[in-house]
């Protein structure tokens, strides 16, 4: 299987997941009720995200005309996924398929359901695939590994995997720095990169910067789009706990049905949570961006627009590792 055909066969990917066929809707309905997290609306933007953003084949070829990869000799590459939003590992699939190389993937209990049955249909086009990607509960014999996971799970990839070529990836977050002169539209842009996946993803913005004396309420009143969180029940229990400890200690807090937002120095808040940091110089903020631990990327008028933290490109490696590069240089 040469670079084209793994092309038309990721392109057929896509136009299938864009489709309404029985099969996938079925995939997708039992996904949703296995996590409770992974509701109908959230898989379809996630699926639909990668469908056109990964699986465009213009995209396809723009991407890999800059790599030499039919030059490479096939490895055995371990794959470790997360699950916290739907389809979260699909990039690193890709990006070993697309190399050439043989993946072989351990998916997350939480989200194993969708990875599958994606796996399935591309080796019922071609059989080839079944030999290229392959499914295991241990990762063993590999040439390396990429693997992602908590900071402590991190920890321990580090110590299996320390003999082989690796990408260790950690707990990563996302920020918004605001000015105060955004747009309504804007702000409701800014609340999908808060609220999508209920805030679980790494991109999703979980705290934002807002100059001194900022105005809440316009932010407060777009957010309510969100309002229908409180239906769900593990998010309310996760709202519902903060919002009572919050109480109990005292603390100052703002809130509308579906988030909570409290004034905090860290960039990593808890699920139902936003935090927010007051400042005076923005350019301040800029510069302090680039030593946080942490931070996948940001949000505003001089970062990602608003709106576009869930749309990461090809190109948008996860930590800033480029992948591909890892995989066809081992």
């Amino acid at each position: 299987m040469n670079l084209q055909m793994r092309i038309d066969l990721a392109t057929r990917l896509g136009e299938y997941i864009l489709s309404d066929l029985p099969g996938w809707q079925e995939v997708k309905q039992e996904a949703s009720l296995i996590n409770p997290w992974f509701t109908p609306e959230f898989i379809n933007i996630a699926a639909e995200n990668i469908a056109r953003h990964f699986l465009n084949r213009q995209k396809l070829l723009d991407w890999t005309s800059s790599y030499k990869i039919e030059t490479l000799h096939p490895k055995k590459i371990g794959i470790v996924m997360a699950g916290n939003i739907p389809l979260v590992g699909f990039h690193d699939l890709l990006c070993v398929f697309i190399s050439g190389h043989k993946a072989i993937i351990k998916p997350s209990s939480k989200d194993e359901v969708l990875i599958k049955h994606l796996v399935h249909k591309l080796g019922e086009w071609d059989i080839e695939v079944n030999e290229q990607v392959i499914f295991a509960e241990m990762l063993k014999g590999c040439d390396a590994y990429i693997a992602t996971g908590s900071n402590n799970s991190a920890r321990y990839f580090e110590y299996y995997f320390r003999k082989y070529p690796s990408i260790i990836r950690r707990n990563r977050t996302s920020v918004a720095v605001l000015d105060g002169n955004e747009t309504e539209e804007e702000l409701e842009r800014l609340a999908d990169d808060v609220h999508l996946y209920f805030g679980m993803g790494c991109r999703n913005v979980t705290k934002i910067f807002v100059p001194k004396d900022y105005d809440f309420i316009p932010l407060l009143s777009v957010f309510k789009k969100y309002d229908y969180f409180k239906d769900h029940h593990k998010y309310k229990n996760n709202y519902d706990y903060y919002l009572a400890l919050h109480i109990l200690n005292g603390k100052f807090y703002m809130a509308n049905e579906s988030i909570i937002l409290m004034e905090s120095p860290y960039i990593f808040s808890p699920i139902s949570q936003l935090n927010y940091e007051f400042y005076t110089d923005k350019k301040v903020v800029a510069e302090n961006l680039g030593s946080l631990s942490g931070l996948q990327c940001a949000v505003g008028h001089d970062y990602i627009p608003f709106g576009q933290a869930q749309l990461p490109s090809l190109t948008d490696y996860a930590d800033g590792i480029d992948t591909i590069n890892f995989l066809i240089n081992l």
